[in-house]
């Protein structure tokens, strides 16, 4: 078990410590982005890197760095795959 998942932590706990480590970023539209967490603000605003863009479970895009605005944004969740 991965440090991040092994204890209990508050939400703004975990995203402190998931900066600088893969992530998947799943969207309200279902557009997944997974990227490297570059940072991210109070209104969960985030910065990625590295960042690749996945409709329906396919790639469709890759950038390098993105912004997504906080209010799109239905969950973060740390990446195994990368």
């Amino acid at each position: 078990m991965d440090k991040t998942t092994s204890k209990k932590q508050n939400p703004s706990e975990f995203l402190r410590k998931i900066i600088g480590n893969p992530v998947v970023v799943k969207l309200n539209s279902g557009v997944d982005y997974r990227g490297v967490l570059a940072c991210l603000d109070g209104y969960m605003n985030i910065a990625l890197e590295q960042t690749e863009e996945y409709v329906n479970g396919q790639l469709k895009n890759k950038y390098g760095d993105t912004f997504i605005r906080g209010n799109n944004v239905l969950y973060i969740s740390t990446s195994s795959k990368r």
